[in-house]
This record gives C-alpha cells, structure tokens and sequence, in this order.
C-alpha cells in the first residue's frame, strides 16, 4: 500500500459514505470525507478541554521537543501528503512555492521553526519599588479554520503555535478540502499526546457553532472577508481572541526605471503561485508608463514557459481552479474586462482541453480602477495591468480599496522604493518581490483584511494570554 493509500484508508470515510470528493485536475473520485456534526463537536471540545492542561503543564521545552517529533514523522510521509494534496486541492506536485511539495515542505519547516522561537518572560519595569515581568500563559482551547487553498501549509500556521503554547486545537477545515488537513492531523496525532488536537470535516452548522462555543477561547480564521464578519459577530457571544486573515487585493507597483525581464519572474510568481489562488498574491499591477510595455512582454514571455497540466504530472507548474465557484469568479470577471474592451495580453478563454476547471494565464492590459478585475479579488489565474505615470496616482490606488493585506514596490532605486513603500497600507510589503512570508516575519492584514499577527514571536503571542506579575524591589 502506498503512504497515499494508507493515509486516505485512515482518514477517509468508507466506499460510498461520507462526502465525495473529486480532483480538480480530472474529475475522478479521490476518496470520501467523513462528516462530522455538532454533536461530534460537543465531544471533541470536551475531550480537548480535559486534554490541554497536561499538555500545558509538560513546558515549552518538552511542547517543543514533541513538536519536532511530529515534524520528523510529517515529513516521513512528505511524498504521500503532497499526493493527495495535489489530488484534492489540484495543485501540481511541482513549481515555484505553490507546489504540493513545496506545500508540505513548508508545513515541516513551520512546525519547527515555531517550536524553536524563543519566548521568555519580559522585565517591563525595574526600579527602587520593584519589578515587573509580563509573560504569555496557555488559553484554553482553541479554533483553528482553515482555508482551501493552502490547507496544510496555513493549517499549521494555526495549529503549530497554538499548541506551542500549551493550548489544545480544534481544526475545521475547507468543505473543499477536508481530507489535506485531516491527513496531516493524522500523522501528527500519532506523536502527540491524545486530544490535544482534533480535526473534524463538517458542514457550516460545525464551523458556526465552533466560533461561538463558550468553551473556545480563541479562533483562528483565514477565509473571506464577509465570513470573517459572521465569526467577529458570533464571537461575540463568548468574547472569544480573533485572528482574522480575510480577503486581500494586493497592488504591486513597478517603477519606470527596472529592467523588465528582470523582475518579470518575481512579479509572474508573485501573482501566480498557486495558479493566483493565493491571499497575498499580486492582484493589481500598477507599472510606470517608461516599463510598461516591456513588464507586459516579459510577463507574458513567463506565461509561455510555464506549463500548465494535471496535478500529477511532474511537469506541470500550474493547475487548475480548486472548485468551479472559483472557476466562475475569475471566468466572469476575465468576461467582464472583454466586455469593455480591456487588452487580453494571453490567455482569456477556458483551457477546456485541459479539464473543466482549467483556465490559462490571463494577463489583461490597459486596465482601470473601477473595473471589476481590478476592484474584485479574483484569486485565480487573472491579472490586471494598469499604467501609471505620477507614482502619487499609483499610490492613491493602490490604497483606494477596502482591503490590506499585502502590496509591493519593485524598482533599481531600493530608497526610491523604501519611500513608495511606506506610503502604502499593507500589513505587509515587499520591496522586490512578492507573497515571500517567513516563519520568524509576522504576518496580518489591515483593513477589510482582517486584523491580528501569525508567524514568529509575535504569532505565539497571539494564541496566549498575556500576564503581568509584579514583584518587590530585588533582595527584599
């Protein structure tokens, strides 16, 4: 039996039960998600609740050392997550950061990166009357709901610093993709002491009643800006911590003065990792009228040298749309920019010799604010090119929407950047390049993006409760 087999045998429902769930790329059946209820939930909240005050009475350095564990026993089985990742999700097996292997590959190394970042006790005052020590203890249980297009990787954003920190998880994963994140729960359950963290693939009626359970202490969500709001609201409830990673719209502007085919790689995959169906990809390119027709050759050179294919085949770089709701979007969204006249530089009509869910790079130039590949998020294979000529107009629009989550200044002038670069409102900005995160470089939105840091010391911040001890002067 493959590590493949085995996986889906242990996390899948039976033939015929459960959900089915169909590979993007080819429309055939990978397996069956089981689904779970509420009362399911009820059951596992309760057990995590019972389980989390051992796991956080072992300490940070005996949480750490498991967590490296379940790291090694992960990338044990690295080749047969990346397969059904690539099965389930429709990512490629291969290319630039958004592969399936590049997936599970980062899941490791984020495991481990988390269990290995520091987080001592601060002295926040010390004088003749005392001293004060601020430190971050375990809150309970919490959430983690994760998304469908990088259900590993962002999974383990959630999961990795949350038990870190001595709390207990409960995962909800996509409907799209229940059994990436199962299967990986799986693996690292298999290290970690029992209920410390559960994953249940339900419906919304789980995921609704998951942000509001009185006994959930913190709910970690990345997903679309109008759920984000359903889980601020019901959240409410139970006065429930928020880290909200919500929709984005991400501007890159290009100087004049960069050499296009220099940069055109770290734009194209700035905007197409993960075939576009990335949060923090390049949505808008904005690009100074003296490179703008050189960037738009260049871009769609790339286009041309970047395979598209089925999921597993190790030549494919790109794949398709995971679900035909995406598809729909970035189809109507292309249809509407032809509508009114918008340049189609490459691409512009369905890769139905591919599969039903394929659709081909589409880079559309000429484009304008206000229209609706522009304002709209497309999360796909899509890209609108705008020319600017005043870098204050290409900052005005960058900044014009309702959403902040990334953007990035490209030019040879690294201070000329710096300073376009400051006047933007991103939770996060690239000089340079494009969708690069690190584990140790926290990582949030503004905005309509969402609110609340992940990654680094700031991330195990966030999933713990903070609190201040003070104590009488030394010596005393």
């Amino acid at each position: 039996m493959s590590q493949f087999e085995d996986l889906l045998t242990k996390v899948g429902a039976p033939a015929g039960e459960g959900r089915e769930m169909r590979e993007p790329a080819t429309g055939a059946v990978v397996g069956y998600a089981p689904v779970h209820t509420v009362d399911d939930l009820e059951r596992a909240i309760a057990s995590a609740g019972a389980a989390q005050p051992a796991w956080a009475a072992l300490g940070h350095a005996e949480r750490s050392a498991i967590l490296h564990r379940a790291a090694d026993r992960v990338e044990s089985v690295a080749e047969g997550l990346a397969e059904l990742l690539a099965r389930e999700q429709g990512k490629p097996l291969n290319g630039p950061g958004g592969g399936a292997r590049a997936e599970v590959g980062a899941t490791i190394a984020w495991i481990r990166a988390t269990a290995d970042t520091p987080l001592e006790p601060q002295v926040v005052r010390d004088d003749a009357q005392g001293y004060s020590t601020l430190e971050y203890r375990p809150l309970g249980v919490v959430a983690a709901i994760g998304p469908w297009n990088f259900p590993m990787m962002v999974g383990i954003w959630q999961i990795a610093p949350a038990l870190r920190m001595g709390n207990a998880v409960i995962v909800k994963p996509s409907e799209f993709t229940p059994l990436s994140a199962l299967a990986l729960v799986e693996v690292m359950n298999e290290v970690l002491p029992p209920s410390v963290l559960v994953a249940l693939s339900g419906d919304r009626e789980v995921g609704a009643r998951l942000s509001e359970h009185p006994a959930i202490a913190k709910v970690m969500f990345t997903g679309s800006t109008p759920t984000g709001r359903a889980i601020v609201e019901s959240s409410s409830r139970n006065l429930a911590r928020l880290t909200l990673e919500l929709g984005g719209n991400d501007a890159a502007i290009v100087l004049g003065d960069v050499d296009p085919v220099a940069v055109a790689q770290g734009l194209f995959w700035g905007a197409f990792v993960n075939t576009g169906q990335t949060c923090a990809a390049i949505k808008r390119l904005y690009v100074q009228e003296d490179a703008y027709d050189g960037i738009v050759d260049a871009l769609a050179a790339v286009a041309a040298s970047a395979p598209m294919g089925p999921s597993l085949d190790e030549a494919s770089m790109l794949g398709p749309l995971q679900n035909k709701k995406q598809f729909d979007i970035v189809a109507d969204l292309i249809d509407d920019a032809k509508a009114h006249g918008r340049r189609i530089v490459t691409g512009g009509i369905p890769a139905t010799d591919l599969g039903e869910l394929f659709y081909p790079i589409t880079l559309v130039a000429d484009m304008k604010d206000g229209d609706r590949l522009v304002d709209e998020e497309q999360f796909g294979p899509a890209l609108p090119i705008i020319k600017f000529t005043d870098v204050d107009d290409a900052v005005a629009s960058a900044n014009r929407l309702d959403v902040g989550l990334g953007a990035s200044v490209w030019s040879a002038d690294l201070d000329a950047a710096a300073q376009v670069a400051d006047r933007l409102d991103a939770g996060t900005v690239w000089i340079n390049s494009h969708a690069v995160p690190h584990p140790a470089v926290p990582f949030g939105g503004v905005k309509g993006s969402g609110y609340g840091l992940e990654h680094g010391v700031e991330g195990l911040k966030a999933v713990a409760a903070p609190r201040v001890v003070n104590h009488p002067p030394k010596g005393q």
